[in-house]
């Protein structure tokens, strides 16, 4: 198989929007070289940059174009593709439905798809809520994902061939990343709220954050002005790739953002669920998808000074040197994200 690269970045660190002017330069400065040397490196068309820290965006700087051989130029309100960066939200959105006591987490997937079967029986009679968002059913990882990405199925036909996929583990003894867990999850947000996930979505956390331009649907990012085209290599060229509806697993990565957006994602993120003064996410919610549930795996820090890597409910949970890493990637054909979050320091970074 071709090795894909993925190269429309979006970067969101929350440290250096020049709010203040007594920030050094060589801080920005040395940003500035950083980014644009590697999107000369790896020919990356462009990419936008964000850092909030104690509440305020600090750094939102934009880079490079929106398409290859264009020159119209990426802006703080240009849309990218945030790919797995959704999963957090589709965990705060369970979060939501059991803080409003309309769900619990341990509550078993048949009690809501009573139809939804596991290749084991007595899988599908055990699984529940944390087991599809923590990545705990027993699968490895990506299992599957090949079958149904970009395919034709309809997400409720993805659900069901996912269903009769092996596991390779024991149940809830090995974590395995799988995608088509989370498509169950919006079907059961659905079944509970009477509204589409996308619809919750936009009801519950967008509009009250204030995230106006933030899609949740791949077909409306076709269809949206302003934003990012993907890019990837092909025959050695770098070149301009056909956006991909991926909506049949749109809870595991649709959603579509702007650095100016997702600024508001990442203030409320880090200051109890306030935005503008505001409680609009209850920090409660956001503390049920930062509990740990799954081991994801030895620590990877290159100089061995983490204690933990674990996950939540759509969160990768560690720490670097005692303090704690809340983060999670995201990749979608064309486009690569990142967010980090630093509680403690009530700092945040996105790229």
């Amino acid at each position: 198989m071709k090795k894909f690269i993925s190269v429309s970045l979006l970067i969101l660190i929350s440290n250096i929007t020049l709010i203040a002017q007594d920030i050094p330069s060589f801080i920005t400065d040395s940003l500035d070289t950083y980014v644009n040397r590697g999107l000369a490196n790896w020919q990356i068309p462009g990419a936008a940059v964000l850092v909030v820290k104690d509440g305020k965006i600090i750094i939102s700087k934009t880079y490079g174009v929106k398409e290859l051989g264009k020159n119209d130029k990426v802006d703080e309100n240009t849309l990218f593709m945030i790919g797995s960066n959704t999963k957090a939200f589709t965990g705060t959105a369970l979060a939501l439905l059991e803080q409003e006591g309309k769900l619990n987490l341990d509550d078993k997937v048949i009690k809501y798809l009573p139809d939804f079967k596991m290749k084991d029986p007595w899988i599908t009679k055990e699984l529940n809520l944390v087991d599809i968002v923590s990545h705990r059913m027993g699968l490895s990882t990506f299992q599957g994902d090949f079958m149904y990405w970009t395919s034709d199925l309809t997400m409720d036909e993805v659900i069901e061939k996912f269903g009769k996929l092996t596991p390779k583990y024991d149940f809830r003894t090995r974590y395995g990343y799988t995608n088509a867990g989370y498509a169950i999850a919006g079907k059961i947000i659905e079944k509970i709220s009477g509204i589409t996930w996308a619809e919750f979505l936009k009801e519950k956390i967008f509009t009250p954050l204030k995230m106006e331009r933030t899609l949740a649907l791949s077909k409306d990012y076709m269809e949206a002005e302003n934003i990012a085209k993907p890019h990837t290599f092909v025959n050695g060229k770098m070149s301009v790739l056909p956006i991909q509806n991926i909506d049949n697993l749109a809870p595991c990565g649709s959603i579509s953002s702007s650095i100016n957006d997702l600024s508001h994602w990442i203030i409320a993120q880090l200051d109890s669920g306030k935005f503008e003064g505001k409680v609009e996410i209850p920090f409660t919610v956001l503390q049920r998808t930062r509990k740990p549930e799954s081991i994801q795996g030895r620590v990877k820090h290159p100089f061995n000074t983490g204690h933990f890597n674990l996950y939540g409910l759509g969160w990768g949970l560690m720490d670097y040197e005692g303090t704690e890493i809340v983060s999670h990637t995201g990749g979608v054909n064309g486009f690569v994200t990142s967010v980090t979050l630093l509680p403690e320091e009530k700092l945040g970074i996105v790229y």
